[in-house]
């Protein structure tokens, strides 16, 4: 996917939905993930335009919203889909908002990392998270065959890894993780904060 400065907020979700074919399927399985948790406060990473923090608000009516992302473009179109969020230029590697929120979601954003910058963020979504708390994870990741990997990337800016890399980061950083859904070279994962974490 191409550099998200270099994105149009006004083309992205046209864009996105011709090169993803189970986009919608995938933001889907996050809103009902998300829909099975109670919260209050939530924080969505890599917010774009708005289409998954959108969804998110319909699920959760009355809960504080509040989103980052790297693009203050795509943030101004966010905030004509979702107006009532909290919406904050940042790049994914920067400190995250204080929190404590009871849901974490992430849409097609968390693949632009490294596998250490990954294995960071989910240790700094774990320390945000408020006791019982969720992080929802929609991404692009390596299939098992190479075969179903049909999302276009930019070499050296989308660096996807492995769900089963993902899900052992998860795990370090004291979730209890799986995967929700998954198709070709996407993956939905949910990881819940464990006891150990909450401590």
């Amino acid at each position: 996917m191409a550099e998200q400065f270099h994105f149009d907020p006004d083309t992205y979700l046209d864009m996105v939905r011709s090169e993803v074919p189970d986009y919608e399927q995938l933001q889907e399985e996050v809103a009902r993930a998300a829909g099975e948790v109670r919260a209050a406060t939530i924080l969505d990473l890599g917010t774009g335009t708005g289409e998954t923090l959108r969804r998110i608000a319909a699920q959760h009516p009355d809960a504080q919203l509040v989103g980052v992302d790297e693009s203050e473009g795509m943030l101004a179109a966010a905030r004509t889909v979702v107006p009532r969020a909290d919406l904050h230029v940042a790049r994914l590697q920067e400190p995250l908002p204080a929190g404590p929120f009871d849901l974490v979601v992430s849409a097609l954003a968390v693949h632009h990392l490294d596998a250490r910058e990954k294995a960071e963020l989910f240790a700094a979504v774990a320390s945000r998270l408020a006791p019982g708390g969720r992080f929802v994870l929609a991404d692009v990741v390596v299939p098992d065959d190479p075969a179903d990997a049909i999302t276009p990337l930019d070499e050296g800016y989308d660096l996807p890894d492995r769900a089963a890399d993902q899900l052992r980061w998860l795990r370090d950083a004291r979730f209890t993780a799986d995967v929700r859904w998954s198709r070709r070279d996407l993956a939905v994962f949910v990881a819940d904060l464990t006891a150990a974490a909450e401590g």
